[in-house]
């Protein structure tokens, strides 16, 4: 029997801001573009400039400006927050949690996408819930393109006239806790203050093994190594985990790696590198040509950790592929790297064998390097220490 799927539930919608508006947001509400200048409130805009001015000019079916309405998304770990990261301190950006109820709200529309893109389309209350639930899977994924156009819709708003009161924001979502704790000791006690690094494209956890080797806890795909690896197997087939994200994500990864399996130029123990040069950020950020960042530059190592797709991955085969990268990396120049648990997960190999063996090779390796960790299941502690994973194993 097929799983019964879960029907969609708008928990809560988001505002994405800087963090010296907050006070004035808790006083006045969240307010339109036009509510901000008429009223005189001080307040500190994200967005840029020329994004600003295309609001202004897009209008709603009812012939008003985006300018004359408050904007949430159903999705704040978006465009618009990727551009925010990459230009600007995380730390002086946050997402305010707003209560569904604002959906109820006279005048509202509700869009399929990025309000100020025109294939977007603009809905009231009642029809634009079912456009948002014809889109929830890309609302509720982690990634985008704009091949496809999970792009413009993971943007997807609810536009509230005038201005949303101050009483409908239930949560307030940093980067990272030193900022939580600075927030807490300054507002309300009734407002909680959470912690959500993966929300702002960090990882949740970080373990530093050396002084450029680390662990992790989050996204591979949103690091901002230069170098992404993703494991795969020599025949040509991404079915499944990492590979399978790869695939979809970057289409031209994919046609790249079957080109590369039917030539025989991807082996066990020897992973290809491919230089990607179309734009990272380009493809990623709410306006391309608006970010200018080392992150731009993303290239894939295609890492091979198993022969054919039905098998389990093989350690030897690993430990070869490490070699490779260990004796080329400069040749290749190769300035960053991230790397999931080659062969942990899906393919069956357990991190307290392979982790040892991929920290002992990439501690030889002299650029920052981070090792995601397999997602489908905890580690205990004792297996993520150094002394464990550099062999200084304690007795």
């Amino acid at each position: 029997m097929t799983a019964k799927k879960t029907k969609p539930e708008i928990k809560s919608l988001y505002y994405i801001t800087h963090l010296e508006n907050l006070r004035s947001i808790l006083t006045h509400g969240i307010l339109s573009h036009n509510a901000v200048e008429t009223s005189g409130v001080k307040f500190r805009t994200v967005y840029d400039t020329g994004i600003v001015n295309s609001r202004k000019l897009r209008q709603t079916p009812d012939s008003r400006s985006l300018w004359d309405f408050a904007n949430l998304y159903f999705q704040p770990r978006n465009p618009m927050l990727y551009r925010l990261v990459q230009e600007k301190d995380r730390k002086e950006i946050i997402v305010l949690g707003v209560l569904p109820n604002v959906l109820k709200i006279p005048g509202i529309f509700i869009t399929d996408g990025n309000a100020a893109n025109s294939p977007t389309g603009f809905y009231l209350s009642d029809e634009g819930i079912k456009a948002i639930f014809g889109i929830w899977d890309i609302l509720t994924g982690e990634w985008w393109n704009a091949t496809d156009g999970s792009k413009r819709k993971i943007m997807a708003e609810c536009l509230v006239p005038g201005f949303i009161p101050p009483d409908a924001v239930h949560t307030i979502y940093v980067a990272d806790y030193m900022v939580a704790e600075q927030i807490r000791q300054i507002l309300p006690k009734d407002i909680p203050v959470v912690p959500e690094p993966n929300m702002f494209f960090m990882p949740a956890r970080r373990y530093r093994i050396s002084r450029n080797l680390s662990l992790a806890e989050g996204d591979m795909f949103f690091s901002n190594m230069q170098t992404l690896t993703v494991s795969v197997n020599t025949v040509g087939v991404m079915g499944k985990g990492l590979a399978s994200r790869a695939k979809y994500q970057f289409p031209d990864v994919y046609v790249i790696y079957q080109d590369v399996c039917r030539k025989k130029l991807l082996t066990m123990g020897k992973p290809y590198l491919y230089k990607r040069e179309a734009s990272f950020d380009e493809e990623l950020t709410e306006e391309p040509g608006t970010v200018t960042s080392p992150n731009a530059v993303k290239w894939f190592l295609m890492f091979a950790t198993k022969r054919h797709w039905r098998e389990d991955s093989d350690l030897e085969g690993i430990e070869k592929g490490l070699v490779w990268l260990a004796d080329n990396y400069q040749a290749e120049g190769i300035k960053s790297l991230a790397m999931p648990a080659l062969g942990c997960g899906l393919g069956k190999l357990e991190w307290k064998d392979a982790g040892p063996v991929m920290c002992r090779h990439l501690l030889s390796i002299d650029i920052p390097a981070v090792i995601y960790l397999p997602r489908e299941r905890q580690i205990p502690d004792h297996f993520l220490s150094g002394e464990y994973l550099t062999g200084k194993r304690p007795c």
